[in-house]
């Protein structure tokens, strides 16, 4: 039984199982929080109300042992959650050494000990909260006809964002691990119409940032027959789906994170739109000093979305800072069909999106323009099976790359995206 089956059940004799969260002895009661996945609620262990081998066990117990509670659960509003287990017996399953973990500890330590920090209440909210973005997310691709996919982690060729790859050895031949799905969903347009991939991908990118992980999962759709405009529609769609759910099913788990369900609630399309070039100009008017072409960093993007209630799109970026594969905007050729998603408040770009080229002699025309542009030599071999979608039935398509962390991390208000994913990969982090 969990803690909380028990508190429904009150009143009535329940057996519990979990581990010591907190530990405190006064006039002769040993007052021992037990925490399960469901919550934690307060045993009171009374001498003279359990035999001498339960109150040795409940004597000998630390934080984090493993125990099991029997008794009764009554309402008292001393209690930690409202609640307290009146102990009839006490069983330690296993007695933890002392808890390397106390009250107040660095960032740099809790890192260390990931897989031990993981048990806290708070890291376990937001483990829970992250299985049910992605389980959220699911629901509204799948209802909207949507097939999931598998995409290779090992490739030969770059996708859509041009990050720095890592390089893998495969049985002697030079290959990486993928930074995006997105070539591979592509080809699977021209069968299933509409899929997903939830992959997890790699970026070997030296940024030290509150919103940079070198290992991400990313979903990314793609669209057969939509334009850059359904594709925004749809991205609405689905981070408004997925605040809304969170905030109706998960308004508890939010409320011990100090996360405002009602903020989640109001999170509706439309999204406000602004040109990468009025982007500009608002910027270099707030004392930025950027020209045509330049990305934005982290300060650009918190100026730009400081006291939003909700995401905005950037839209129409210069063709020289995106991928071969998206597509000229034909009223204005130096900008592309695209649209980037950033959160409120400085969270951070959470979606890349494009309408594909999708004809032939202009994807080679794009590819020819970034190599003499960059001075770089596309590997067209590695390409030869991508370029083939678009000789045999091509058709316009849309699609665009999620990253999972910095949704969670915006969604939960996270300090640093590397609480957002159990074990972070960061370029100065590989343990545990």
């Amino acid at each position: 039984m969990h803690v909380t089956d028990a508190i429904k059940g009150t009143g009535k004799g329940v057996s519990l199982v979990g581990w010591v969260h907190r530990k405190r002895e006064s006039g002769g009661i040993l007052f021992i929080v037990l925490r399960d996945t469901t919550g934690i609620i307060q045993t009171a262990v009374k001498k003279d109300g359990v035999d001498a081998k339960s109150w040795k066990a409940a004597q000998e117990t630390t934080v984090e042992s493993s125990i099991k509670v029997s008794g009764k659960v009554k309402k008292d509003a001393r209690a930690p959650g409202g609640y307290e287990l009146e102990a009839s017996s006490f069983e330690n399953i296993h007695v933890s050494e002392p808890f390397p973990i106390t009250e107040y500890q660095s960032a740099e330590l809790l890192l260390d000990k990931r897989h031990l920090w993981l048990r806290s209440r708070r890291m376990t909210n937001i483990m829970k909260a992250r299985s049910h973005v992605f389980k959220y997310l699911r629901e509204f691709l799948d209802n909207d006809g949507f097939y999931e996919i598998t995409s290779p982690v090992i490739t030969l060729a770059g996708g859509e964002t041009g990050a720095d790859l890592f390089d893998v050895n495969f049985f002697g031949h030079k290959a990486y691990l993928t930074e995006s799905s997105q070539l591979y969903a592509e080809a699977m347009v021209f069968s299933l119409e509409k899929v997903y991939s939830m992959t997890p991908a790699f970026r070997a990118e030296k940024s030290r940032t509150t919103k940079h992980i070198a290992e991400l999962w990313m979903v990314e759709p793609e669209m057969a027959f939509y334009d850059w405009k359904m594709n925004m529609e749809l991205q609405e769609k689905l981070v408004s789906y997925i605040a809304n759910r969170l905030a109706k099913e998960d308004e508890d788990m939010l409320k011990e994170l100090n996360v405002d369900s009602d903020s989640l609630l109001k999170i509706r399309p439309p999204f406000k739109k602004i040109t990468y070039e009025k982007a500009l100009d608002t910027l270099n008017e707030k004392g930025a000093k950027l020209k045509w072409g330049d990305d934005f960093g982290v300060p650009e993007e918190k100026m730009l979305t400081e006291g939003e209630k909700q995401p905005i799109f950037i839209t129409s970026w210069p063709k020289e800072i995106k991928a071969f594969s998206a597509m000229v905007d034909p009223k204005n050729p130096k900008t592309v069909l695209s649209a980037d998603m950033q959160a409120p408040n400085g969270h951070g770009e959470i979606i890349g999106g494009t309408e594909r080229e999708w004809r032939l002699d202009k994807v080679l025309e794009r590819m020819r323009e970034i190599e003499k542009a960059k001075h770089v030599k596309f590997n067209m071999k590695n390409y030869d099976w991508w370029l083939e979608l678009r000789r045999y039935g091509s058709v316009p398509h849309s699609g665009f790359g999620m990253g999972m962390e910095r949704l969670i991390k915006w969604l939960l208000n996270l300090d640093h995206i590397r609480d957002a994913i159990p074990f972070p990969r960061m370029s100065n982090r590989l343990y545990p």
